[in-house]
């Protein structure tokens, strides 16, 4: 068997289900799919029984109840039979050719390791295409995610990452990390000096989070995160990290601004953003081609770099200032 692709689970019946349907439609004949399920009282099982036996591919269901995303991972790959293990997010609708392309990649180009970059599916609500573009845009932090001119090394990230099952048992699996473990994991693969790359190829659609309250909790942990992985890494904390909590101060700082007597200063420094807004504005209707799109990239462009900037901080501060032993909780 060529592949094992994984997912954690936990709850979200309705998700799962997309997920697993998505995967009847692969070209590709030679893959597992098996789940790390952390759902109270087993009950998602029930959920998916229709895809025992499917006659696409073998499906196992790992359970442990309140199984971490981590936990879940490891555990599902001690079970895995693939020469290469994916690890997938159950929230991704996964492209009828995508095991097809990482094959026919890895062919020409022999990776121990590897990603691929998510995008937004046609049917996604405008808000879902909008944090697809906010995630992925080279106006936010999207250059250093999943694109062939990304900034640093690639460290490919855990909604869509392969690695040879050699690989991930030579490194430990995922650590005990609860936020940013896919990051960190790459890193230790890096560190190990095996080969690791980003297959274009290889995209997932992701449909992340469905309101902009639920998409600012999730980034203000990526923010918190990278602070943990610093902590571990030290080297690993770029300037490209800090921007986001520099966007937050700077936006502070025009709103202050504003009811000072220093009009002259307030009007450029609202001008700046003003442009900034713009340009994420243009960037958006022109890979949409949709108005409310673009205007909805706006809001979540914000959400999410004044999300990630905040949650930044308070983990660098919870470290510093206030002491906490590592960190803040996530």
């Amino acid at each position: 068997m060529k592949f094992t692709l994984i997912s954690p689970t936990f709850k979200r019946p309705d998700e799962v289900t997309e997920f697993l349907e998505s995967l009847l439609s692969q070209n590709h004949h030679s893959f597992e799919v098996i789940l790390g399920d952390g759902t109270p009282g087993d009950t998602l099982r029930p959920e998916l029984k229709r895809f025992e036996n499917n006659g696409h591919y073998p499906l196992t269901i790992v359970y442990e109840e309140y199984l971490s995303v981590s936990d879940g991972r490891n555990r599902a790959a001690e079970h895995a039979k693939g020469e290469y293990i994916i690890f997938l997010d159950s929230d991704c609708i996964i492209p009828e050719n995508y095991l097809n392309n990482i094959e026919a990649y890895l062919k020409q180009n022999p990776l121990d390791a590897f990603g691929g970059p998510d995008a937004a599916h046609k049917d996604f609500t405008n808000l879902q295409k909008a944090i697809s573009y906010s995630m992925t845009s080279i106006f936010t932090t999207g250059g250093i995610r999943g694109k062939k001119n990304h900034v640093g090394a690639y460290h490919p990230r855990g909604f869509n990452m392969g690695m040879k099952r050699s690989v991930f048992e030579a490194v430990g699996g995922y650590s005990e990390f609860r936020c940013g473990e896919d990051i960190e994991l790459s890193i230790r693969v890096i560190k190990a000096g095996y080969q690791v790359g980003l297959i274009e190829e290889a995209y997932v659609y992701h449909k992340r989070r469905t309101s902009l309250k639920q998409f600012f909790k999730q980034v203000f942990r990526f923010g918190a995160a990278r602070i943990n992985i610093y902590k571990r890494h030290k080297e690993e904390l770029k300037l490209t990290h800090m921007f986001p909590f520099a966007f937050l101060l700077f936006m502070i700082t025009v709103l202050v601004l504003q009811f000072t007597p220093f009009t002259e200063l307030a009007l450029y420094a609202a001008g700046g953003f003003a442009a900034y807004l713009v340009a994420i504005f243009a960037g958006a209707l022109l890979e949409s081609k949709n108005i409310g799109v673009a205007f909805l990239s706006i809001a979540t462009s914000i959400t999410m770099l004044s999300g990630y900037g905040w949650g930044f901080f308070r983990n660098w501060w919870a470290y510093n200032i206030a002491g906490k032993e590592g960190g803040l909780k996530l």
